[in-house]
């Protein structure tokens, strides 16, 4: 469940966004879920923390890969941060990584992901990334 909470301490005032139980199904399944359509990408869906409105945004995303999803072969133009919360990621040149695995791709890193059993990931991006052929 993802609530909005604001401090009702005496500290100042903040916006806070807590996703509740996000290591279980019923925590998953209650994520507002979209399709994420791009040329390319295929059976992937995802939940949008946020998004930065810089020149060239960074965002957080939690992303479901149903099984036989797969990404666009793309490349990073800034830091990100990919951590596997369930299921196994794949990477073009072979590398697997499962449920506890932290993956951070430099940039100027050039690649696409799969999944053959389906995977959820938390990610964290610095800058946006550019589709490549």
């Amino acid at each position: 469940m993802s609530v909005s909470a604001r401090n009702t301490g005496t500290a100042p005032a903040r916006d806070v966004t807590v996703l509740r139980n996000l290591l279980t199904t019923e925590g998953l399944d209650a994520l507002e879920w979209e399709t994420w359509t791009e040329p390319g990408r295929s059976g992937v869906e995802l939940h949008r923390l946020y998004v930065t409105d810089d020149t060239r945004p960074g965002s957080a995303l939690v992303t479901r890969m149903r099984p036989g999803a797969h990404g666009d072969l793309h490349e990073h133009l800034g830091y990100e941060l990919v951590f596997v919360l369930e299921g196994e990621l794949v990477n073009d040149n072979g590398d697997r990584y499962t449920a506890g695995d932290l993956i951070v791709e430099e940039p100027g890193s050039v690649h696409q992901v799969s999944t053959e059993k389906g995977c959820v990931l938390l990610g964290v991006r610095a800058a946006p990334t550019a589709p490549r052929s």
